[in-house]
């Protein structure tokens, strides 16, 4: 799949928003639902959150336009896995108070460069 074509230098913030994008294109492509994106709190923000076969999904996109700085993946340490775990359990609370919910944390790398795409199912899970 071509990812993007570009003959200009993206921004931090557009970079990121363009990989969003294609994200949400290709999960919605292979059967997820997009719920929301970019999804805030006081803790932080989910960039997508999907259902993926009755799974609620929360997806962390990193966008990459080389890898000078490492892997998108790479980018998702265990800083940044707590803080996606709190939103979500906030998120949790807020729309599923009642309810028993099957979750999942992947990671989508978009690496410009290399023109790729990599999804990672349950890239990391919740310590309960």
């Amino acid at each position: 799949m071509k990812l993007l074509k570009f003959g200009r230098i993206f921004n931090k913030h557009n970079l990121g928003r363009k990989g969003e994008e294609l994200a949400k294109r290709w999960l919605k492509k292979y059967g997820y639902v997009i719920l929301e994106t970019n999804y805030r709190s006081k803790l932080g923000e989910i960039d997508i959150v999907a259902l993926d076969e009755g799974v609620l999904v929360f997806v962390e996109v990193k966008t990459r336009s080389s890898s000078r700085f490492g892997s998108a993946k790479e980018a998702v340490d265990r800083n940044k896995q707590k803080r996606i775990i709190r939103v979500a359990q906030e998120y949790l609370k807020r729309f599923c108070p009642h309810k028993k919910v099957r979750v999942r944390f992947d990671v989508v790398g978009i690496d410009l460069a290399q023109n790729s795409l990599e999804l990672i199912k349950g890239a990391f899970e919740a310590d309960e």
